[in-house]
């Protein structure tokens, strides 16, 4: 071989030993270099309006990282989402923006870069919004979760006053053979100076009575579901709206409903919402459930100070106490301190005040269901712990029972139910008036 020829050779295998090793490298690279990460796919959007505030949910197969601010005149709340491409399903939440919403007018959904969505939302009213995360739970994927609350929140002893029914004019109806009811008794406060004995005399006083209804689960929470597809928190609502509209027909009685339609409230709210309107009464209402579809009867649970008062009862306390994990509670806001407050002022008296009141309801329920147990049961329900308002949880009947499913949709069953725990209530605060406060008739 010439000279010539072996340097060409040389320099023909050097080459081929570079292309050999840039190979080797790109393949190295393409080893330890991260993938492109996959865009997450929403599954489903979901829109809960409601007075309190507004709830937009987006249902997806990943953890999202999202920022978002507020822009001015007018309000927008602007939302950045990363890792996500815009896929039909994201776009239908454009159209499940109701005309009624309180808060939203419209949302505008696009692609504002490769890679990250921008949801904008033109508001109705200058809102506090609180954006978070919440991982898999029950039937649940990962949930983005934006709730919208007013920055100016109505009082909500005036919106009790407005919503009343007592202070609208009522139409003319023919006479009826019922007597009307009696309004209930109120204690007196008591007097400072002694009167003489001949000049005392019991003052005749009547004030409105409060009682706090609280229909159980809603929104993202349906709560137990029955073989024949009935929801609990539909069902609760209906005996609520039901029993709220018998209350009010009394003389010297008003409701504050904890819901008024199908969105959720963290526990730690519902009891806030009955302290805040000074309420005499809290009664939670809900539809039982068990393992085994054979389980039947109503029952009433109040709280406990020293544990449950049988394994079913824990068991049960437990599950509602899941509500707001299911329901979905923003951790970061959740006022851990109130709950812990609440649960060291749960005081005896409140405890007994609330067996009396258990045990007129619990007597009357019985003359319209079989009962589960013949007493009033004790357990750690979260939603009971209002430290000085007597608090009732009533298990209307078990939607896990095919039988008592089919009571719990029907009318007259719903209407008995409400007829009952009226008349437990009444024959409470006749024994136990509450004592005069300033909000007179």
């Amino acid at each position: 071989m010439s000279r010539s020829s072996e340097i060409r050779a040389k320099s023909v295998s050097s080459r081929t030993r570079r292309t050999i090793l840039k190979a080797g490298g790109t393949l190295l690279l393409s080893v330890f270099a991260p993938l492109p990460s996959h865009a997450a796919q929403i599954m489903a959007v979901r829109v809960w309006p409601a007075e309190d505030y507004t709830r937009v949910t987006l249902e997806n197969d990943s953890d999202l990282k999202v920022s978002h601010f507020i822009v001015k005149d007018p309000e927008r709340l602007v939302v950045d989402i990363e890792g996500l491409e815009l896929n039909p399903t994201l776009k239908q939440l454009v159209a499940k923006i109701q005309a009624n919403d309180p808060y939203i007018k419209q949302v505008r959904v696009g692609q504002n870069r490769p890679n990250v969505v921008r949801l904008v939302f033109d508001l109705k009213e200058e809102v506090s919004p609180q954006v978070f995360t919440l991982q898999p739970i029950g039937e649940y994927r990962h949930r983005l979760i934006f709730d919208l609350y007013p920055v100016n929140p109505p009082d909500p002893i005036a919106a009790l006053i407005m919503k009343g029914e007592w202070n609208k004019p009522t139409e003319l109806k023919p006479p009826v053979a019922e007597a009307k009811p009696e309004p209930l008794p109120v204690q007196p406060e008591v007097q400072a100076a002694k009167l003489d004995s001949k000049e005392e005399k019991t003052p005749v006083l009547t004030r409105m009575i409060t009682v706090a209804l609280d229909p159980g689960h809603g929104g993202e929470d349906p709560g137990a579901i029955g073989r024949a597809g009935s929801r609990e928190k539909d069902v609760v609502l209906a005996i609520a709206k039901r029993l709220k509209a018998k209350i009010e027909s009394q003389p010297n009685m008003r409701v504050m409903l904890t819901r008024d339609g199908d969105y959720f409230v963290p526990l730690h709210t519902r009891v806030q919402k009955a302290r805040k309107v000074q309420a005499d009464l809290f009664v939670s209402i809900h539809a039982d459930a068990w393992v085994e579809s054979t389980a039947r009867g109503s029952s009433v649970f109040v709280l406990s100070e020293k544990g449950a008062s049988s394994t079913a009862a824990r068991w049960l306390a437990n599950k509602e106490n899941a509500a707001d994990l299911i329901g979905g509670v923003n951790i970061k806001s959740h006022d851990k301190q109130l709950a812990s407050v609440l649960l060291d002022l749960s005081t005896t008296a409140q405890i007994n005040d609330s067996l009396k009141v258990g045990k007129a309801v619990l007597g009357e329920i019985g003359g319209i269901n079989r009962l589960h147990k013949n007493g009033v049961e004790q357990a750690g329900f979260a939603v009971l712990k209002a430290p000085d308002i007597p608090s009732i949880l009533i298990e209307t009947a078990f939607i896990s029972n095919p039988e008592e499913e089919s009571k719990l949709t029907d009318d007259a069953y719903q209407d008995q139910m409400a007829d009952a725990v009226l008349k437990g209530i009444r024959k409470y605060f006749s024994k136990n008036p509450p004592l005069a406060k300033n909000r007179m008739t």
